[in-house]
């Protein structure tokens, strides 16, 4: 039995997750890409990928009902963790050329192309972690690395005491977008953590460590 913790990895049919893999088990993860409804339940923690449109990755979620699995996890406090589109498709809506699309909704609000003159926002960028992050901790001054158009680049979410705050995380192209939010047992980054050298791998240990505090 493995005296890491098991991360189950979402496979619903989204392209390239190999690498976000690889790059958990570099970080101290079990690792472990799988459809299995089990699995997911019971996994130490479920990250949730995603590249490409919108709409597609709520339809490929959809068929397997994923929001169903992601759902009951939080609602027993278990973490989850989105990257890029999997980030994007936790919040109410999103909206791409036009076609507006129902996200997940766990956190209200809409999915909007940024507002630059050049797009994708493709490379590496900086950064500006809330206060409090676990994520960044000791990553405040790293670059990571992004590839998108869209983002939420408002936060609307209403948290009242005795709930803690979430943590926001915001990043600069053209105009402020979150960049990552730790909300509870659910966070997301808009960037690539698996895509960004030694910093991503680091900040994906962060998240692992929290892993065993935060199961039940």
């Amino acid at each position: 039995m493995s005296s890491r913790p098991v991360v189950a990895v979402l496979d619903y049919g989204s392209g390239n997750v190999h690498s976000a893999v690889k790059a958990l088990d570099a970080a101290g993860a079990d690792a472990r890409l799988t459809s299995d409804r089990t699995l997911i339940r019971d996994a130490d923690g479920l990250v949730v990928p995603g590249v490409g449109a919108f709409r597609a990755v709520m339809e490929s979620l959809r068929s397997i009902r994923g929001g169903e699995l992601i759902g009951r996890r939080l609602a027993g406090g278990r973490p989850v963790l989105g990257i890029c589109v999997g980030m994007q498709v936790l919040f109410e809506r999103g909206v791409e050329r036009g076609v507006d699309t129902e996200g997940l909704a766990e956190w209200p609000g809409a999915v909007t192309e940024l507002d630059a003159p050049v797009l994708p926002h493709m490379g590496w960028n900086t950064v500006e972690p809330g206060e409090g992050s676990r994520l960044f901790r000791g990553l405040e001054h790293e670059r990571f690395y992004f590839v998108h158009s869209f983002g939420a680049q408002q936060w609307a979410l209403d948290v009242q005491a005795p709930f803690p705050q979430p943590v926001l995380t915001w990043c600069t192209y053209g105009q402020p977008f979150l960049a990552a939010v730790e909300n509870g047992p659910l966070s997301a980054t808009q960037f690539h953590p698996e895509k960004s050298g030694d910093a991503g791998i680091r900040l994906l240990a962060n998240w692992i460590d929290g892993l065993a505090g935060d199961t039940l």
